[in-house]
């Protein structure tokens, strides 16, 4: 008889058997169930996070500074150094491709071309934004940028 789902079983010893506690003074826990004498923690669960006894808290004693805009846009930095060498020349470069390759993170949605290091191909690049320097180090190599329009984010264009 072959090992099926069913019948698998942990090796013996493997899992400790659970002590079921609060169920009188012969269970093995005694009276305050392992919980010691009075006091908070005898009574309740622990306090939730951030909670420091009546004090007023360190989130709330630290004063909040600045402005966070929920609207701010964020683009991957992707540089000619991390292209160069990874297309054939004459291929078209998008966020689909650059995903495909594992040269940016599958989250990305917005890329923004840099002009560190050199091209060697003439590639063309689709981007959301792209520096001076890399569009010229691009087009010197005979290959062209495209500055494709960002999408608008889902809560600004409903508002």
């Amino acid at each position: 008889m072959g090992t099926t789902l069913h019948t698998l079983k942990p090796p013996a010893g493997a899992r400790h058997k659970m002590k079921r506690v609060g169920r009188g003074v012969g269970s093995g826990k005694g009276k305050t169930s392992g919980r010691g004498m009075k006091g908070q923690m005898a009574r309740r669960q622990p306090t939730r996070p951030g909670f420091e006894g009546g004090q007023n808290p360190i989130h709330r004693r630290v004063p909040k500074r600045g402005f966070v805009n929920n609207f701010r846009v964020e683009y991957q930095a992707v540089n000619l150094c991390l292209i160069d060498g990874k297309f054939a020349a004459d291929e078209e470069i998008t966020v689909e491709s650059l995903r495909a390759k594992g040269l940016v993170p599958k989250k990305t949605k917005l890329i923004k071309l840099l002009g560190m290091g050199e091209i060697s191909s003439a590639v063309k690049i689709k981007c959301h934004r792209a520096s001076d320097t890399a569009k010229s180090k691009v087009e010197a190599a005979g290959g062209s940028v495209e500055v494709l329009e960002a999408e608008a984010p889902a809560a600004a264009a409903t508002a």
